[in-house]
């Protein structure tokens, strides 16, 4: 496979703001520095929630080429996911990411195939796969029919 690129643009705007856009993207995103940090801006998207939506996007991207190919039937797709933001080696990092899908599938006989098509996508995310973050996958499977665990 030929290597992809993938073009990014910067502009600062104002204070600790700036936006980000692609010239092959209809969307601007606002990003600034989170409220945690001196002169954070609450309520726009930081460095450090990018990073998560990175990690489960492709996480759900991965699992939907993997579910095709493995004709698993499902309902719906929900990945709640938490990205934490602590010291190591004396510097700041994104130390652990916690994906947490729920997959609603239609019967209970391809519980263990979903839960398996779960876990190789995490494996197989290019994204978990290109940082040193510690990615945790927390599945919980429902059953359409009973919406039960």
């Amino acid at each position: 496979m030929e290597a992809h690129k993938y073009h990014v643009d910067l502009e600062w705007k104002m204070d600790r703001k700036g936006e980000i856009s692609s010239p092959v993207l209809d969307q601007k995103v606002e990003v600034a520095t989170p409220p945690e940090f001196p002169k954070g801006m609450p309520g726009i998207w930081s460095p450090e929630h990018l990073f998560t939506a990175a990690v489960n996007s492709c996480f759900m991207t991965t699992f939907l080429a993997i579910a095709e190919n493995s004709n698993l039937e499902f309902i719906s797709l929900t990945c709640p996911a938490e990205g934490i933001l602590d010291k190591k080696e004396g510097k700041f990092a994104m130390t652990e990411v916690f994906l947490r899908p729920v997959l609603t599938i239609p019967n209970e006989d391809d519980r263990e195939k979903a839960e398996k098509v779960m876990i190789k996508a995490e494996k197989a995310c290019l994204i978990s796969n290109s940082i040193t973050s510690e990615v945790h996958l927390e599945t919980k499977v429902l059953i359409a029919e009973n919406q039960t665990a």
